[in-house]
């Protein structure tokens, strides 16, 4: 009798029709996000060939699709991939192969850490990121005495953590023929008594870093992916890398054809002659994971190195006003073309007259009411009369909430009261447009957006300081905040449609934390981790 009975139980497990499935994934049990139009939230997706297919409640999800694979939240908050509207993605891939220098509380400290640096790299060109004299006791500019003790004949440039100012040694400066007294357009050359201190403001760094052998492309590669590696991990499913040459597209292409890199890019091309050639012979380049269609453009240099262009006079220094990067004609000349080719304009303006110069470049060539989405980057420093130039032309101001948290120990000293109380003034400039794309300007700021949402909604530093928040009128509410994140970043790159929300034919771009950051304790935001990470539905990082 055991026989037959076997074989019926194997003829019905036979008989049994195989599930058929009509999806890739589902997420269940979740706090979804959505982000779409009415910030809807949901408990339960649905993604299928790299895109979401339905969003709603799980009982309807399950009753119409049977995934391959479900993942359940058990809770957790679930929002579309995060994207930072400005970075310096292969700038902060190339610098973690250099000289970390970020955090150090003094110039010895600095000394010491390049000293040890160049014990494991012992040859070539000694290159260093992240140094700040706003945070040591001593807040002067360093000098290159003790650097030259250490490293006589070995090349070094440290490049301060805004990158538009750089001490060298006397070697770096020998090979690049720098000289005391030396001028130069949009720079600095620090002569004092008639020696060089090896300080190199803005233009004036680039003098010794042409000097430098360029990246080979097995270095570029491992830099972009050892980038990507970091930023999934921090929840960044897409970046705009900031001031690129052209021949960065077809090392990012390849890298993405074989499947290495899946981080999104939108590459704003450098203000070079031969890229704006590249790209107005060739059109823009769109691919689902890179697209080319803009230029970035350099107006002023920092604050923090007095590099950024005031209508007054610096506080802390009568006779300065900073300075323009080039001449004004060649703002109006590259404004003109960029327009007549129908590309996007993206200008670094820092203090108030770099704004006012490049506002009015763009007003004469958008001509009103537009949906060119041309961008100033970083907007800080704004005159009280300019604001209303951003709605009258509906340019777009790109900003960095860290970067407010960062400076407010000293800007006041730089800019005064008065002054101070208009610069990094988000909420104002979200209400020109209605809407304003976030962005962290790394590898100046850190990568984490959990500390872009914390600054830009609780005004602190992560010491909690001050304790009422950074001028708190011009704070971003949570939903603002999240927006400038994920859709209004997207929109900034005319991206809005593919990417920035959860829902039905976009990209299943979507980070699960492991705290809800539209609920948690103001002090609780910068301690929140990233559980996973997806591109396209397909996990890319999972904490350990």
């Amino acid at each position: 009798m055991k026989k037959p009975l076997l074989a019926i139980l194997l003829l019905a497990a036979a008989c049994k029709p195989k599930k058929e499935y009509n999806a890739d994934l589902l997420i269940k049990n979740a706090v979804v996000y959505t982000v779409d139009s009415t910030f809807s939230t949901a408990n339960a997706f649905v993604v299928s060939n790299g895109k979401i297919q339905a969003v709603g409640n799980i009982d309807s999800l399950e009753d119409k699709y049977v995934a391959r694979e479900v993942i359940d939240a058990q809770g957790k908050a679930v929002y579309p991939g995060f994207i930072d509207a400005h970075a310096h993605f292969m700038e902060y891939g190339l610098g973690l192969q250099y000289a970390n220098l970020v955090g150090l509380k003094s110039w010895q400290a600095t000394l010491d850490t390049v000293k040890n640096y160049a014990t494991h790299r012992t040859e070539g060109w000694i290159v260093g990121w992240g140094w700040d004299q706003n945070t040591w006791a001593n807040k002067a500019f360093p000098n290159k005495a003790k650097l030259d003790s250490l490293f006589p004949v070995r090349p070094v440039i440290l490049n301060r953590v805004d990158g538009h100012a750089a001490i060298a040694n006397e070697a770096a400066l020998n090979i690049a023929g720098v000289k005391p007294g030396q001028k130069i357009i949009g720079g600095a050359i620090e002569t004092i008594n008639g020696k060089l201190t090896g300080i190199l403001v803005d233009n004036a760094v680039g003098i010794v870093t042409r000097k430098i052998p360029t990246p080979t492309e097995p270095m570029i590669q491992a830099a972009l992916l050892d980038a990507q590696k970091n930023c999934f991990a921090v929840g960044l499913t897409t970046i705009d890398d900031c001031g690129v040459p052209y021949q960065l597209i077809n090392v990012i292409a390849q890298l993405q054809h074989k499947g290495d890199l899946k981080m999104r890019l939108y590459l704003m091309l450098a203000d070079q002659p031969e890229n704006y050639d590249y790209l107005f012979k060739r059109g823009a380049y769109k691919t689902p994971g890179l697209n080319v269609r803009a230029f970035k453009v350099y107006a002023d240099g920092a604050l923090g190195s007095r590099g950024a262009c005031l209508l007054k006079p610096y506080t802390d220094q009568p006779k300065w006003n900073g300075f323009l990067l080039s001449q004004k004609t060649h703002f109006e000349e590259v404004a003109k073309k960029i327009a007549e080719h129908g590309f996007q304009m993206a200008t670094h303006a820092i203090g108030d007259s770099a704004n006012r110069v490049i506002l009015k470049i763009y007003a004469e060539n958008l001509k009103g009411k537009n949906d060119k989405r041309w961008r100033i980057e970083h907007a800080q420093i704004i005159s009280p009369e300019d604001v209303k130039l951003f709605g009258d032309y509906n340019i777009i101001p790109s900003v960095q909430p860290t970067h407010a948290t960062s400076d407010m120990a000293w800007a006041i000293k730089r800019l005064g009261a008065d002054r101070l109380k208009t610069a990094y003034a988000y909420k104002n400039l979200l209400k020109q447009n209605g809407w304003i794309p976030l962005g962290t300007d790394f590898p100046v700021e850190n990568i984490n957006p959990m500390y872009t949402f914390y600054a830009a909604v609780e005004r602190k530093d992560l010491k909690g300081q001050p304790d009422g928040g950074f001028q708190m009128e011009n704070a971003l509410d949570r939903q603002e905040a999240l927006r400038g994140m994920t859709i209004w970043a997207a929109k900034a790159n005319f991206e809005e449609k593919e990417k920035g929300s959860i829902e039905p034919g976009k990209f299943a771009d979507f980070v699960i934390l492991d705290q809800d950051i539209m609920k948690a304790r103001g002090s609780e935001l910068p301690k929140i981790k990233v559980l996973k990470t997806f591109v396209n539905g397909v996990k890319v990082y999972e904490k350990k």
